[in-house]
């Protein structure tokens, strides 16, 4: 049995891995989902917060070992958390996520990948400390592939991001870069270009790169399907543990 800790991207909540929490457990596995501060139930300012908050607040949850899951902006929030702490991580693994390069913001990573299908849909706040996904036109980009009545949900609870969390650069260390890292690309994922998606990949080992054929939201598409792989990896960071 392996313990996970599930880290949602932007604009989401842990409300977003509701169905794969039971999957997961169904496998005889652990698993927590949390809300980054600003976001689902927590109920901080989130003009007000930072990478850093996001990363303190998964080291909070670090009380045993565990792999850390980051969909999305959520690669960055478990790297910045393994760079302030990575007692008891096990692993991270990036599902669909963005890997921090050296000296590069998530806002500047985006900018790598030859496609740019999320910058139409941003409207920065007022103040331009928090922006907003814009679905008003569809939500093709993240939910195509997943139930209705769910892209309801999913729709009626997205919240602000944070601009600042956006915007920060990881200073990348061995200690958070010697972990044991899995990718998971989403081949069709509309958010983040599956292309650009094996460019980030790259920089893993490719027996840690695995693909899923969903949209950028498999928590919702797929749930056994995400769960299954994940155990599959949980599995594979024991036998390295010799366990």
């Amino acid at each position: 049995m392996a313990r996970f800790l599930l880290v949602h991207g932007a604009s989401h909540g842990a409300w977003c891995w509701r169905d794969v929490i039971p999957a997961l457990q169904a496998l005889g596995h652990e698993a927590v989902a949390i809300d980054m501060p600003g976001h689902g139930d927590d109920p901080a300012d989130i003009e007000q917060v930072s990478l850093r908050d996001y990363g303190q607040r998964i080291v909070e949850h670090l009380d045993q070992p565990t792999i850390l899951v980051g969909h999305s902006m959520g690669g960055y929030s478990i790297t910045q958390a393994a760079e302030l702490s990575a007692d008891n991580i096990r692993r991270l693994v990036h599902l669909c996520a963005y890997t921090p390069w050296p000296d590069h913001s998530l806002s500047q990573m985006r900018m790598q990948a030859d496609e740019q299908p999320l910058v139409p849909l941003i409207r920065p706040s007022g103040t331009k400390r928090s922006f907003t996904f814009d679905t008003s036109g569809g939500t093709h980009a993240f939910y195509h592939d997943c139930p209705a009545e769910t892209v309801l949900f999913a729709v009626a609870n997205l919240c602000p991001e944070s601009t600042a969390a956006s915007n920060t650069a990881i200073a990348l260390t061995e200690q958070s870069q010697s972990l044991p890292k899995s990718y998971i690309i989403c081949t069709e994922d509309g958010a983040i270009p599956p292309a650009f998606q094996r460019v980030m990949a790259d920089r893993f080992d490719p027996q840690d790169v695995s693909d899923l054929h969903s949209s950028h939201s498999p928590f919702f598409s797929m749930p056994d399907r995400l769960a299954a792989r994940l155990d599959e990896i949980a599995r594979q960071t024991h036998d390295l543990d010799g366990l």
